[in-house]
């Protein structure tokens, strides 16, 4: 790890954005430097913790002809300390199995909020929802893996028999869906106090959010308006 760190080969850059999958990550990273995607992938299934959202989204320089283990171990080498210190900080300790839990939802928030605004509420959505026993029902669970681009449709709703469709069933998914910014982690330890159970997607790409189904029927009637 101190040779990658104080390397002064030749480097590569590779940037991981907040929302993506590591499915992606790791074929964007493979096509550009001609690495295997398949070891790439088996590396960081048998050395992560997380099935997604352990690595930390940012630029990272790599030195040129790392193999693809010190590639993998030197990523999650970074998102292990990253976590654990931002834990420590908030919490005094690091306790993974919650902290795992705060990555499930901030990855949720990640895929579904459409500016770091927006987090905490739909973080206050989220749990309003598991208080009440409801199911999530938000589309953004289902754009894990390789379905990260994909458009969630009814058909792909009926579909998808995995725990990650929140349509079909309770509670968070298995792990999270993508990787996850700090903003998203910060809006899933604190979200904002309110009594909303739903939101739609407006015209200007901000959210409505409401307290009860009639409103929220009303709100997407609004918004496929034509203008």
């Amino acid at each position: 790890m101190y040779k990658l760190a104080t390397s002064k080969a030749a480097l590569n850059e590779i940037t991981l954005i907040p929302g993506e999958t590591i499915e992606i990550f790791l074929k964007q990273i493979s096509q550009k430097y001609s690495l295997s995607y398949e070891k790439l992938m088996r590396y960081y299934i048998d050395l992560s913790p997380l099935r997604d959202g352990y690595i930390v989204p940012q630029t990272y320089h790599i030195p040129m002809g790392i193999s693809q283990k010190h590639l993998i171990v030197y990523l999650l080498s970074y998102a292990y300390k990253f976590h654990k210190e931002m834990a420590i900080k908030i919490f005094r300790t690091y306790n993974k199995k919650s902290w795992y839990r705060y990555l499930i939802i901030a990855s949720i928030i990640q895929k579904e909020a459409a500016n770091t605004q927006e987090m905490p509420i739909i973080s206050s959505v989220i749990y309003n929802r598991l208080k009440r026993g409801m199911k999530l029902q938000m589309d953004g669970t289902l754009n894990y893996g390789k379905y990260s681009h994909i458009k969630v449709t009814p058909k792909r709703i009926k579909s998808d028999n995995t725990k990650f469709n929140t349509y079909k069933f309770k509670g968070l998914p298995p792990s999270p869906v993508c990787s996850v910014s700090k903003e998203a982690i910060l809006a899933a330890i604190f979200p904002k106090k309110t009594d909303y159970l739903y939101f739609v997607r407006g015209k200007n790409g901000k959210h409505i959010f409401s307290k009860n189904y009639k409103r929220h029927l009303l709100n997407i009637k609004d918004t496929s308006k034509k203008p």
